[in-house]
């Protein structure tokens, strides 16, 4: 039987029935501001370039979320779970995904799909095995594709560009047409141009990404491993019209690469846990990445890239799966032999 000891100071249960344990200040609750905090310069670029509506629709997109798992969890009398902010953070990045004009009900849809049929229907926190803002943008971009694939004219490029709507650097390298003079590495690294919210501004993702990694909340090894593979993988095959450094450069700074390889590759629910798997993962990542962008009908592939990994994480894991602490190769091999011989024991007396 399992044996409690309470901590009157803490007021904590603990069960020490499974051993080694490891007590840290750490909680989730913390987890979800550190990545909240990390995302507020790509907002900051957001409001910057497309103005306050952008807050508006964060606003909305991370109140219906909150909602949608409050009325859930409410609903079926289980215990309130959005003081952790986990609701309020999917919110947010299912928002940074939104393009910056859309209406503000699409990201409530997103959200009330997000949070009740990829995350709470199979449990909740931890036991989802799509990450929920990316599934949420899969879902929209299946349903309202016209919708999700309008980007207005930042601010900083209407003296630049006739109307109210560009095609975003990824469309050009596409089509391998030329790219437009204000698009460069500059504009794309400062966040003038257009795209998604929370994509447009690789300087800001990146800070975010080392604040996260300085915190502990995530690790290198996937957004490093994911970002790299696409980089090599441009750079070998390139593209006709661009320069192999060029178009290498350009694939890594535009679209979703940095912000969901650093926000939502990471997702630790949906990601390996091995550190070799870590490392395989965000190799596959990559290379599906780079295959959809080049065959996929959509310029972009980042979404569907880690939502097919997303799927196979558990079979990573398992394949790079430590042996027990405490036991031994001898130890393991004769478990197998054990089992081998009972398998061929069973076998037999089924023959007779």
């Amino acid at each position: 039987m399992s044996e409690y000891v309470f901590d009157p100071k803490e007021r904590i249960v603990l069960d020490v029935a499974y051993q080694p344990q490891v007590r840290a200040k750490t909680d989730t609750r913390r987890l979800m501001l550190d990545v909240i905090l990390a995302l507020l310069p790509a907002v900051g670029v957001a409001v910057w370039q497309f103005g306050f509506y952008c807050l508006l629709m964060i606003g909305v997109s991370v109140a219906s979320a909150v909602f949608f798992e409050w009325g859930y969890r409410r609903l079926l009398k289980k215990s309130a779970s959005i003081g952790d902010l986990s609701a309020a953070l999917t919110g947010l990045l299912i928002a940074l995904t939104m393009p910056p004009a859309a209406p503000l009900w699409l990201p409530v849809i997103g959200s009330f799909f997000a949070i009740v049929v990829v995350k709470q229907l199979y449990g909740g926190l931890g036991k989802n095995f799509l990450n929920p803002a990316l599934a949420a943008r899969a879902f929209l971009l299946a349903s309202y594709t016209m919708l999700m694939g309008q980007f207005p004219v930042p601010h900083s490029l209407l003296k630049e560009i006739d109307g109210i709507s560009a095609a975003t650097p990824l469309s050009y390298l596409k089509a391998g047409e030329a790219m437009p003079a204000y698009y460069n590495l500059r504009s794309m690294l400062l966040g003038m141009r257009p795209g998604a919210m929370g994509e447009i501004c690789a300087l800001a993702l990146l800070l975010g990404g080392l604040y996260l990694i300085a915190r502990k909340v995530i690790s290198w090894r996937i957004p490093v491993s994911f970002i790299a593979t696409v980089a090599l993988l441009t750079l070998i095959f390139g593209h006709k019209g661009y320069g192999r450094m060029e178009f290498m450069a350009y694939n890594l700074a535009s679209g979703a690469l940095l912000l969901t390889a650093i926000f939502m590759a990471t997702d630790y629910a949906t990601s390996p846990v091995t550190l070799g798997g870590q490392l395989l993962y965000g190799f596959g990542c990559g290379a599906i990445t780079v295959l959809l962008r080049y065959f996929g009908a959509y310029p972009e592939g980042v979404t569907y890239a880690i939502l097919l990994m997303n799927i196979c994480a558990w079979a990573i894991d398992k394949g790079f799966r430590r042996r027990q602490f405490g036991v031994s190769a001898e130890d393991v091999a004769a478990e197998k032999a054990a089992k081998k011989a009972a398998k061929k024991a069973a076998k037999g007396g089924a023959d007779a």
